[in-house]
């Protein structure tokens, strides 16, 4: 199966699910309080289904339009912009005669529903796969900026230990970079010397340049020769997969990113390259290139391999069925955490996020291009809190907008009139269509033009 296939089968796995549970959010509350459910659909049904079955008072159905799904509530102005019926008298078993507080719980279902499930995908993860990390201060001598350009953007040099940003403890490698997309300051540690930068506003703009180099930090590794090219000039001089180059010209090196300045030097001249084989140290005499570079591609050692040098530490964590509660709730709360961090930087201009809003294509490429359960599972958690939160934002047409004038009448009294709803309603769906329009439009122009 293509790629291209299992990503895009993977992308309507997880949102037939997550829009599933959510309208479920919606539906239960609404039957437990005998308010009448009209249509329960996956997918929007503009003119026609490709399923549909009534049972009971509830047509259940499948539309051909995947931009989500839709429960229809008696006597509530939604989606649908069903009007007709509200001009009748409210009846006992419409939305619009429950009791306020029993409106806001239907409302508020869907996020709920969103957020529980991420919360038990991260349970469930936490207790069957633990966590692995390596924790950054077990970094020897610190990171490997792969980008120059970006890292001097960041204020970061290879060889800097970051310590924290913040002011908060970077406590993993891996969570360094979410945490420099959210953060203003950073800490570092650079020749025993502790140093404090800001990260500039537009840092996020300049990491969306390329996205490939977005993870332009690395852990350092030895220069291990993987193969000889056929093209190299050194192809016979006598060097071997597994070699580890430790000196050039007579200028030693202990890890790869150390090598292409040394070569710059002696580009285009023939030097001795020392190469450590089977605890041995020999010597070849090899020829640089004009663009410094020895015709070999580099192999990456396995984790063992480099904790057995003190050059970082792979921890794995375990959890009991017990413990994993807590680090599941721990882990939800985190990445909505995050994800509010970063919205707040899309909506600042000056940051350039906003050039990151992707649609359903960016959302389809969070997934792997082959099967793997824990990352469907993980990914699947993710989109379901930043569901939820985009739901729960005070927008007329989400679950937000309803929320923000259920509470403006329970506090005031006074509930707003169905000709406002309604005007209010038309304006959020045209705020989401636009929206829309943004983003599919972002990933259609990072498709032609990137």
């Amino acid at each position: 199966m293509s790629p291209i296939a299992v990503k895009v089968i993977q992308f309507f796995l997880s949102l037939s699910l997550l829009i599933i549970l959510h309208e479920l959010g919606h539906f239960i509350p609404a039957k437990l309080f005998k308010t009448r459910v009209e249509k329960f659909y996956l997918f929007f049904d503009v003119k026609f289904s490709l399923f549909k079955k009534k049972i009971g008072e509830t047509v259940y159905g499948i539309g051909w339009l995947p931009l989500g799904g839709y429960v229809k509530i008696a006597g509530m102005i939604d989606e649908s912009m069903d009007t007709e019926a509200m001009k009748e008298e409210p009846k006992p078993w419409e939305f619009r005669s429950k009791p306020a507080w029993q409106r806001l719980i239907i409302m508020l279902g869907g996020v709920t529903v969103n957020f529980v499930l991420a919360v038990i995908i991260y349970i469930g993860m936490a207790y069957s796969y633990g966590d692995q990390y390596i924790p950054m201060d077990s970094l020897k001598d610190g990171v490997w900026v792969m980008d120059d350009r970006i890292g001097e953007k960041a204020g970061i040099q290879t060889g800097d230990k970051i310590l924290a940003i913040d002011g908060d403890k970077v406590e993993t490698f891996n969570s360094v970079f979410i945490d420099l997309i959210n953060g203003n300051s950073i800490t570092i540690e650079r020749d025993g010397q502790v140093i404090e930068k800001e990260i500039p506003v537009d840092f996020i703009a300049t990491l969306l340049e390329d996205e490939d180099k977005v993870r332009f930090l690395n852990y350092r590794v030895p220069f291990v020769i993987g193969e000889v090219s056929d093209e190299s000039a050194n192809k016979n001089v006598g060097l071997m997969p597994e070699d580890e180059v430790v000196s050039i010209g007579g200028e030693g090196i202990e890890y790869f990113d150390q090598a292409k300045p040394v070569l710059e030097k002696y580009k285009g001249e023939g030097v001795k390259l020392g190469i450590r084989r089977d605890n041995q140290t020999l010597e070849y005499p090899v020829q640089i290139s004009d663009t410094a570079t020895l015709g070999v591609r580099p192999a990456f050692l396995p984790f063992e391999d480099l904790q057995s040098r003190g050059i970082l530490k792979l921890e794995t964590k375990k959890y009991t069925f017990l413990e994993s509660i807590p680090a599941g709730i721990d882990k939800g709360v985190d990445i909505l955490t995050s994800y509010v961090k970063q919205l707040k930087k899309i909506f600042n201009p000056s940051t350039g996020a906003y050039k990151g809003v992707g649609g359903f294509a960016a959302i389809g490429n969070m997934f792997p291009d082959t099967w793997n359960w824990a990352a469907f599972w993980s990914t699947t958690a993710l989109i379901s809190i930043i569901l939820a939160f985009m739901n729960i934002l005070p927008i007329p047409a989400l679950d937000g907008g309803h929320v923000m004038f259920l509470l403006y009448e329970m506090v005031s009294g006074r509930k707003p009139s169905d000709k406002f709803l309604e005007y209010a309603q038309m304006v959020g769906f045209f705020l989401l269509i636009a929206l829309l329009l943004f983003a599919n439009g972002n990933d259609i122009y990072k498709a032609v033009f990137k």
